[in-house]
Order: C-alpha cells, then sequence, then structure tokens
C-alpha cells in the first residue's frame, strides 16, 4: 500500500513536472512570435513610434498560456522588438504597457468566465475573448499616448498618436479571433488555457 502512494505521488509530480515544462515551452515560443510580428511588421509613425501586428499574438498568448505567462511572453517579446529595432527609449515603456495588456485580458476573461458569460459568440469567437481583446488595446492605447507625452515632452503628440494604435490593437483582435476560431478546431486546443468554444 506504502509503495503505491509513492508511485501516485511520483506519476502526479512527473505530470505537474511535464504541464510545467510544456507552459514554459510554449511562452518562449509566443515571446518569439510577438517578438517577430512586432518587429518584422511594422510602419514607423510621425510620432515617434510605429504600428505593427504584435498585439495579435499577446491577445493569442493569453488565450494560450494564460495571463502570467502571456504577460512574460507579451512584455519581454515587445520590449525586444523595440530594443532591435531602435526604439530603445520605448523599451521600459513598452514591457510595462504590453504586460499590462496581457493582464488585464486575462482578468477580464476570468471574471467573465466565474460568472458563466462565456456562452455568447460572434463569427463563433466567444465574445468575452473580443471584449477582453477590446479592453486590453485600449488600456495600450492610454499606456503609449502617455508615453509619446511624457519621451516627445508634448501632450498634444500622445493624444495625436492614438488613432494609429486604436487601428493596430483593431487589427490584432480581428487577426488573434481568426486564428483562435481556427486553431480551436485542431489538436492544437488542448494547449489553450481559455478553451471558451467548450463553454454551453
Amino acid at each position: 500500500m506504502q509503495y503505491r502512494k509513492i508511485s501516485i505521488v511520483i506519476e502526479v509530480t512527473k505530470m505537474r513536472t511535464s504541464d510545467k515544462t510544456n507552459t514554459i515551452v510554449m511562452t518562449a515560443m509566443m515571446m518569439c512570435l510577438v517578438l517577430v510580428t512586432t518587429y518584422t511588421f511594422k510602419i514607423p509613425t510621425p510620432f515617434q513610434g510605429y504600428v505593427h501586428l504584435g498585439d495579435a499574438m499577446i491577445f493569442l498568448s493569453v488565450l494560450i498560456v494564460g495571463k502570467k505567462y502571456g504577460a512574460v511572453a507579451a512584455a519581454f517579446g515587445s520590449a525586444l522588438a523595440d530594443l532591435l529595432g531602435g526604439y530603445v527609449a520605448f523599451a521600459p515603456w513598452t514591457f510595462v504597457i504590453k504586460g499590462l495588456m496581457a493582464i488585464v485580458m486575462g482578468l477580464f476573461i476570468d471574471a467573465m468566465v466565474h460568472r458563466n458569460k462565456a456562452s455568447l459568440r460572434i463569427a463563433g469567437v466567444p465574445l468575452i475573448e473580443i471584449i477582453g481583446m477590446i479592453i486590453a488595446g485600449l488600456v495600450m492605447v492610454l499606456g503609449y499616448g502617455v508615453a509619446d507625452a511624457v519621451l516627445a515632452g508634448n501632450i498634444m503628440t500622445g493624444i495625436l498618436s492614438m488613432p494609429a494604435n486604436c487601428g493596430q490593437f483593431t487589427a490584432g483582435v480581428v487577426i488573434a479571433s481568426i486564428l483562435a476560431a481556427a486553431l480551436y478546431k485542431t489538436p492544437a486546443r488542448k494547449y489553450f488555457t481559455y478553451r471558451l468554444d467548450e463553454v454551453k
């Protein structure tokens, strides 16, 4: 009996270790995707910074690895893109803003799931995922509005940067929603922290 208990403990420990390893690997992969999509697909703006497709991968990171690890992927991937792209002054701001995006999105989804608000869908995508992305995007717009104003020493620069950032996160919402809906239908769905398509 004692040996059986020990065996069960060992098996549970192995499962937890395996899950932890998978999460770390997925987080590193998502961080790389955030970095690549931010650094590669970017358009400089007149207001010091640039717009990019990295937000889509940030949103997807939260859905796959959850808010905590999603924040790690978002913060490090985005900040590295700034450093590599020559936007060094923005890197600390980006680290905080992008990490906060992931946390806010995850917190919203968690809150709605606990209130049984996960059943509504738009084109097959859970509505609370879309709303969570939008709220996170608005956090980003406000964050970079402040960052642009502080770095430029001019509040108008921060205000004028907001429309471009709104367009950026809107594109991210659309792309992430399409990718998530597609991945839910494949074996990759088992890696998602939020599998809201299962909620009835």
